[in-house]
């Protein structure tokens, strides 16, 4: 992404639910089933966000009580090319692992019935991708980059070991990184999202009935 890049467009005015304080744990299902009328009508739910907001967690539970298809741009990337992110973006470079992500965004979009997605927090970069997910009920789950960062170290602990749960680059200033991210995508975040939960709090169960509640009141889309 060059100096050229436009600024974003205005923001949705999209709801900002804060989250109690409480530890961030491990996966613990207890979100009770709240199937949806008429599936087929529904639209995509996409969770962005900066590495270390929990996408993933909080997608698999919104999944589970949608009782939609879970799409994982991590998971779909070992998948498919046989390396975590963290090794394409060592061996090939942010530029081809950015557009991989991009590619897998707008299949899982174009998907029915429409699943649940936890897309790569460089999406937003992407001019397709934001055009695309105009018709998808976005979440943006924001925390300071500092809150991020101390998840990040926290989750690259010891010696990378490869396969799909070492998804994320070892940066030797993780703070810095993500605060340059921030910065850089904060404002398309914004652009895109019809609902900001601040995921600096809270847990995985309470930003997923955050996500649903928004979902629940929000008005029907255009598939």
């Amino acid at each position: 992404m060059d100096a050229t890049r436009p600024d974003p467009p205005a923001p949705k005015r999209a709801p900002l639910i804060r989250l109690q304080p409480e530890p961030w744990r491990p996966l613990q299902p207890q979100l009770q089933p709240q199937p949806e009328p008429d599936p087929d009508r529904a639209r995509p739910v996409v969770l962005v966000g900066l590495m270390g907001a929990g996408k993933t967690s909080v997608a698999t539970r919104v999944a589970r009580a949608l009782g939609r298809r879970l799409r994982d741009s991590d998971r779909e990337l070992w998948q498919r090319h046989g390396q975590s992110a963290a090794e394409q973006f060592r061996q090939a470079g942010a530029g081809a692992l950015h557009a991989r992500e991009a590619a897998l965004l707008r299949e899982a979009l174009a998907e029915r019935p429409a699943p649940v997605i936890a897309a790569a927090a460089s999406v937003v970069e992407d001019p397709a991708c934001r055009a695309a997910l105009a018709g998808a009920y976005v979440v943006w789950l924001d925390a300071p980059p500092g809150v991020l960062a101390d998840r990040i170290r926290d989750a690259t602990a010891g010696p990378a070991g490869g396969g799909p749960a070492d998804h994320r680059p070892r940066y030797p200033d993780p703070a810095a990184v993500l605060a340059a991210q921030h910065r850089r995508r904060a404002g398309w975040f914004r652009a895109v999202a019809d609902l900001v939960v601040d995921a600096s709090a809270g847990t995985p169960e309470t930003a997923a009935a955050a996500v649903l509640a928004g979902l629940a009141s929000a008005p029907p889309g255009c598939d």
